[in-house]
Parts: structure tokens; sequence; C-alpha cells
């Protein structure tokens, strides 16, 4: 046997059958789409459409709301921090903040910080900076011998010589 003899069994692999290509072809004239009506026609879109009767979707209750207001916090548990800390993949010595986590693959996302979390167990005495903590992880790190600092989100600010125009001085 060589390379260049290798073949598939026969029937292995089915070619596409190419449709409209004449009534030699089992699939001509129609191409399967049967006779007249919307449906035979191209550019149709009548997915979920009921003939009229209220769709399902519209039926069915709706629930809760995305809230335009809410952070985004890359959550991390203290048990994974020390884990990665054991796999020598952070640094216990220097500060672990967000650049840090995500650095290791441990934070992911979280346009607005890192919230530690305070499941697991921490040994390492590590110093944190982060966007939000728990109560039990602040206490579990402290209880550990490390300190955790809160570091409010950097807002941009506006440039030195702008102000916001007022209404009263619109008014004037």
């Amino acid at each position: 046997m060589k390379l260049n003899d290798i073949r598939d069994n026969p029937g292995a692999r089915k070619e596409r059958t190419r449709i409209g290509r004449g009534i030699g072809s089992g699939k001509g004239k129609t191409g399967g789409r049967g006779m007249k009506g919307q449906k035979s026609r191209s550019g149709v879109s009548i997915n979920g459409f009921e003939g009229g009767q209220m769709p399902l979707h519209m039926r069915l209750p709706k629930r809760g709301f995305n809230n335009p207001f809410g952070k985004d916090f890359a959550e991390v548990n203290i048990g994974m921090v020390q884990k990665f800390i054991d796999a020598k993949k952070l640094d216990a010595k220097k500060t672990v903040d967000h650049a840090a986590l995500k650095a290791a693959g441990l934070a992911r996302g979280g346009k607005d910080g890192v919230r530690l979390l305070g499941k697991g167990e921490i040994k390492a005495k590590v110093k944190f900076v982060v966007a939000g903590a728990s109560k039990g992880a602040v206490a579990a790190v402290e209880k550990a011998g490390g300190s955790v600092e809160i570091a409010a989100p950097a807002k941009p600010q506006a440039e030195a010589g702008e102000k916001k125009p007022t209404k009263k001085a619109d008014a004037e």
C-alpha cells in the first residue's frame, strides 16, 4: 500500500445535491421547494410568523432588565489566588492588582476592575490593590498577614481649562 493509493471507502463521503440543474438531477425545475406560494420564492423572512396570531416570543412574559449603570468587575476568589501563587504564576512579594491578575490569566474582563471574593483560603502574605472586596475576603487576607486596598476606578477627567456649560450661562 502506498500513501497515494489511500482512498475513502465507497459511500463514506456524500456529495452535495446541486439543486435547480435540470430534470435529470431529480431536483430540477422547482428545486425541492414545491409549487407556488411565498416559501417557494426568494427573500422569504417569516421565521416566527404565526399567520397574524400573536407570536410566541411576544406572548411569553418578560423578566428582568439590564442596568445601564451596573459595574463590570472581574471576580476573583482568594483560593484561586493562592493556587496561582503556589504554581508560581503570581508573585506574592509584589502588589497584586488588576494588571497582575490579568497577566496571570486569573482575571478575565472586568472593565471596572477586580472584585476579591472570599471562597477558599489564602496562606500567603499578599498586598492587594483592587476595585472591591467582600468582607470575608478582606478578613481572610488580613488574617494571613496581607492587606487589601480598595482603589477607586479612574474616571476620565475633563481638561483643566474646560468647564461644562451651565443652563444659567446659556440663558444670559
